[in-house]
């Protein structure tokens, strides 16, 4: 029985398929579903989990070395909450693009975490370095 880190099977199960140079996303809860895209649903009610709790329990265990998240976010955000971005995703080269351009990048993903989180544009893509 695993006793520390992550401990949901199924994203245990995603993250042990995701390979060098592969991405994963992490989603809020109105994040589209995307019908080729294993999706690992976690949301239990608004906020909870956050994008920022699944990324910081990832960080652990999983090498990330880019990351992408959509410009609307610096904008419809607190300076506080984006600084809570970069702090947990210090060391990782964060590029913030058009959301347009972002949900572009979705469909080569490995998988989906999808989670309960209420902040606009807070989601993610990691790529595993």
């Amino acid at each position: 029985m695993l006793k520390t880190g992550i401990l949901n099977p199924q994203i245990n199960s995603l993250l042990s398929r995701v390979r060098h140079t592969n991405t994963l996303v992490i989603a809020d809860r109105g994040f589209p579903f995307w019908p080729g895209i294993e999706t690992v649903d976690i949301s239990l009610v608004d906020g909870i989990p956050a994008v920022l709790d699944v990324l910081t329990a990832l960080r652990l265990n999983f090498s990330i070395g880019k990351a992408w998240m959509a410009q609307e976010f610096l904008q419809h955000n607190t300076a506080p909450a984006c600084a809570a971005f970069t702090k947990v995703l210090a060391g990782i080269q964060l590029t913030h693009e058009p959301h347009r351009e972002f949900k572009k990048r979705v469909p080569d993903a490995i998988g989906l975490i999808r989670t309960g989180d209420t902040v606009q544009y807070a989601n993610i893509i990691v790529e595993s370095a």
